[in-house]
């Protein structure tokens, strides 16, 4: 009789294995590399840390590359990888060209840092997620447990990344109905939109919302004008910071910014706008450890988003390219 329970017991143990396999049940915090590469979370520390303090703006540029990761396809790397002769890539969609999206260069060199340690171990997928995490902390933000065993994509998604990533003109029931597709809820879409305040934007994003928008404070518009003036094509490329008074310091002034009616972007603005999130954005406002427990709380959240595991996907010997 204990013979046969052992074995019934051993053998639905076996299905709930498989089961796992499937989903994100296998990404662990933090110990999954504990024995394959036990020193992999301060390798990609090390490496970020001196990104940032060569570049501040790098810690934005790694959060932002990772979300545009996730939301096609889920958090797989597939972001990474360069358009081939016979493969369109992610990078040439239109939310990511024109230099959107960078700091593939840091990917680049965190991966050679940690295949110098252990090789073919640690995915494309995981190294994002960590170098993510690590720019938000070197910047004064929050810190979070970030979930491991992602392995990476050997195909990316360009019709899916021009689909699903938010435009910066999104009205709020765009960017609600975005965030809903990948089961994320309007709270943790307002929490993740403030990492925004970090980073800078380019002209062409903002530069209908400071000409055409009345939801603006007139100076702050004013300001912005000076560095993105009309017609379109002038100064195109112009940069300003998404939080004006601290835009390499992880806090909670883009939503005092939002309060004050000085969003750099229309969907930023929209959060702040008479709408559902008013309460929400004037209560991170004024407390900014409350923001950083959402925040933290949806970034493990996005990083959950669909992974490849198991068998599944690969792990790349160069996060440009399948192996």
């Amino acid at each position: 009789m204990a013979s046969n329970l052992v074995v019934g017991f051993l053998a639905i143990f076996s299905i709930i294995l498989l089961l796992a396999g499937t989903s994100d049940a296998w990404l662990r915090k933090p110990h999954f590399y504990a024995s394959s590469c036990p020193n992999v979370e301060q390798i990609v520390f090390n490496t970020m840390k001196q990104a940032v303090s060569k570049e501040p703006r790098m810690g934005a540029s790694i959060l932002r590359l990772f979300f545009h990761d996730c939301f096609v396809n889920g958090c797989d790397g597939s972001v990474l990888l360069d358009d081939t002769p016979t493969s369109q890539g992610e990078k040439m969609a239109f939310p990511n060209r024109n230099n959107s999206i960078r700091g593939f260069e840091v990917i680049d060199a965190i991966k050679s840092n940690v295949e110098a340690a252990c090789s073919g171990t640690v995915s494309c997928a995981d190294i994002l997620a960590l170098a993510a995490r690590d720019g938000v902390q070197l910047l004064g933000g929050p810190t979070w447990n970030v979930k491991l065993g992602r392995r990476d994509a050997r195909t990316a998604n360009m019709t899916l990344a021009n689909l699903n990533l938010p435009p910066g003109n999104a009205p709020l029931a765009n960017l609600t109905e975005l965030f809903a597709r990948q089961n994320l809820n309007i709270r943790e879409m307002t929490a993740l939109s403030g990492g925004h305040t970090i980073g800078f934007a380019r002209c062409t994003n903002f530069r209908d919302h400071i000409y055409n928008d009345s939801n603006i404070d007139p100076n702050f518009a004013a300001t912005r004008k000076a560095s993105c003036p009309r017609p379109t094509g002038t100064g195109d490329f112009n940069l300003a910071p998404m939080d004006i008074q601290t835009p390499n310091t992880f806090d909670n002034d883009y939503y005092k910014n939002l309060v004050a009616k000085r969003g750099l972007l229309h969907s930023d603005q929209e959060l702040y706008n008479g709408g559902s999130q008013d309460s929400l954005v004037k209560m991170y406002s004024t407390n900014q450890a409350l923001f950083f427990q959402d925040f933290a709380a949806a970034m493990i959240r996005m990083g959950d988003l669909k992974p490849l595991t198991g068998t599944n996907g690969e792990i790349r010997n160069n996060c440009r390219v399948i192996n």
